[in-house]
């Protein structure tokens, strides 16, 4: 395939299987209110694979289809649409990533996470070790600029700029194949009200609350918490995000380098984005741990794991960065943290980090849609 050709999803079983759950899906409806997906759903009569595609991204994973469904397992009918579906979103991950091939990468995710963070982070580590003077590597340093002592400004600059543009490009090629994938003709026009009502219902996680009760996380009984943690996980990402940013101001700009006080700008929206950061993981790792696992794809999970590991290796070595930074111990950990930074930004565009992007382009497809059928 060259650089330029749109890839296509195939079909396969896991399409196949959901294909014939949507048939029944389809005629019961009894799960028309519980989320996004079914009212998408009734908009067709027919599923190609770009019409499935584009539901099992939509899908949040609630499973409170599967909890109310009478054609479930044991059920002959095999009806289990979250399992099926996060199949289908892992395919179309592998499929619409960049460059065109990356897509292997998805085959043994986790793996991939997880060497990644070990060959970086320890790469890093010994780097900084065979490089620097030991009095200065494991030297107390105060006052500003007192990171760059350790590691230069220029080579902290050149690392995670390279690997964050790199994830921002394959993530944007990514989305824009997986939006030109699903297309349908005549499925109107995205403006400013789709747009917003999107936006809407990925800042609130809307359908993280299934029918408005919550999902299904452990058993039959509704529950709020993978919506809260994915809040926590998702809004202490952008704090940290955030604090990156100001701390750029604050030096390109400003000409004021890091470290800066505790109670300055930077440090504080770091400090709650690592916070959130580290209980958003840790508390969606327990969930699915806990979780009934028939409405799993237990095939994925490798991957979701790592993920999850290296966001809470991050956010952690963070906060310990913090609270050790005029000690002899911040040199060696900030290597350390910068190695498992590059690792994340390189794996990021091949991880379950990419479903952001696909379930937003969902979202933001979905109310095209409703309004084109109104």
């Amino acid at each position: 395939m060259s650089a330029t050709e749109q890839p296509l999803m195939q079909e396969s079983d896991a399409i196949a299987h959901a294909r014939r759950q949507m048939a029944v899906c389809n005629a019961c409806r009894y799960c028309e209110s519980y989320c996004a997906v079914f009212p998408a759903m009734a908009m067709r009569r027919d599923f190609s694979v770009a019409d499935l595609t584009h539901l099992a991204n939509l899908c949040h994973n609630c499973k409170g289809c599967y909890h109310a469904c009478q054609y479930a397992p044991p059920h002959a009918f095999d009806i289990n649409i979250p399992a099926t579906f996060a199949t289908i979103r892992q395919e179309s991950y592998a499929t619409f990533a960049w460059p065109s091939g990356a897509g292997k990468f998805f085959e043994r995710n986790g793996t991939l996470v997880t060497l990644l963070a070990a060959v970086f982070a320890t790469l890093a580590m010994v780097l900084a070790v065979a490089i620097k003077d030991p009095d200065v590597l494991w030297g107390s340093h105060t006052g500003p600029g007192a990171f760059y002592r350790v590691i230069p400004w220029w080579l902290m600059v050149l690392l995670s700029g390279a690997t964050f543009l790199y994830a921002l490009l394959a993530l944007v090629m990514g989305g824009i194949r997986y939006w030109r994938g699903t297309g349908r003709a005549g499925g109107g026009s995205v403006g400013p009200a789709p747009a917003a009502e999107a936006t809407a219902d990925v800042l609130t996680l809307r359908n993280l609350g299934g029918g408005g009760h919550g999902c299904n996380d452990f058993d039959d009984r509704f529950a709020m918490t993978r919506r809260w943690l994915h809040h926590a996980m998702f809004y202490g990402f952008f704090l940290c995000f955030a604090a990156t940013s100001v701390a750029t101001v604050y030096d390109h700009f400003i000409g004021h380098p890091a470290p800066y006080p505790f109670w300055s700008l930077p440090v504080q929206l770091g400090t709650w984005g690592g916070v959130l950061l580290c209980i958003g993981t840790a508390g969606l790792t327990w969930v699915k741990i806990v979780t009934d696992p028939v409405p799993v794809a237990r095939q994925l999970m490798g991957g979701e794991y790592a993920i999850l590991a290296l966001l809470f290796l991050i956010s952690a070595t963070g906060l310990l960065l913090l609270a050790v930074r005029h000690t002899g111990a911040m040199g060696i950990l900030l290597a350390f943290h910068l190695g498992l930074v590059l690792a994340f930004f390189v794996a990021l565009p091949y991880s379950k980090m990419v479903h952001g992007v696909y379930r937003s382009l969902a979202l933001l497809r979905n109310a095209v849609e409703k309004r084109a059928v109104r």
